[in-house]
């Protein structure tokens, strides 16, 4: 058997590592992007049925500003801090400066969130992963929008990585944090674990140059 790493891609194969994948201890981690083994699924087979894709629900006409959907004020931030991102794309400075001030304002007036548990933080994951990325990819794959199809290529594989780094969080506790840095790859959002960043983003490819790393935490 061969099995597929949903972050990175790496196989693992059961005839050349001479070891059944099964048989593998829970702390052990993918040897490209540090996965927890959880994420690893059978290698499907070329002449395998592919599932069918998710129903789409029929677009409802907006009439007004009453009925559009009203942003919490995370989201916003999140929505403001990634239009800043878009804007240093294109050297539009100005734009990203203003962008990233409206983020900060955002965050620094957003309220506490009662439920924000691991237990929630795990439903929010497993829910994008189960249906949010199917939606919206069947939804690409009906208006022709192929930008939106690369777009979850990459979205899907870093929600796969934080599903594995809250895995691997249960299972260690604060010890999985303990005298280590995290990275964030600022081209596609993957998140790492470690000394330093990886040469190459297991995602999207850029060099360990493109990373940050996340500074303030608390240390473990």
């Amino acid at each position: 058997m061969r099995y597929v790493c949903s972050v990175c891609g790496y196989i693992y194969d059961e005839a050349g590592e001479k070891q059944v994948f099964s048989e593998l201890p829970d702390s052990w981690r993918c040897p490209v992007c540090k996965a927890a083994k959880a994420v690893f699924a059978p290698e499907k087979r070329a002449d395998e049925p592919k599932a069918a894709p998710a129903p789409v629900p029929a677009a409802e006409p907006v009439s007004g500003e009453e009925d559009s959907e009203k942003l919490s004020v995370g989201e916003l931030s999140a929505l403001c801090s990634n239009l800043a991102r878009g804007c240093e794309k294109q050297y539009k400075e100005e734009e990203a400066s203003l962008f990233r001030e409206l983020a900060e304002y955002f965050a620094a007036v957003m309220p506490a969130v009662p439920e924000a548990d691991m237990d929630s933080l795990a439903a929010l994951i497993q829910g994008d992963l189960d249906k949010g990325y199917l939606a919206v990819n069947a939804a690409a794959d009906a208006a022709g929008d192929r930008g939106t199809k690369r777009v979850c290529v990459w979205g899907e594989k870093v929600t796969n990585m934080l599903n594995s780094l809250l895995v691997q969080y249960r299972q260690e506790g604060e010890a999985f944090l303990a005298d280590t840095e995290i990275w964030v790859c600022t081209v596609c959002g993957f998140v790492y674990v470690g000394d330093k960043p990886p040469e190459i983003c297991p995602v999207c490819k850029v060099p360990a140059w493109k990373f940050e790393k996340i500074e303030g935490r608390d240390s473990a």
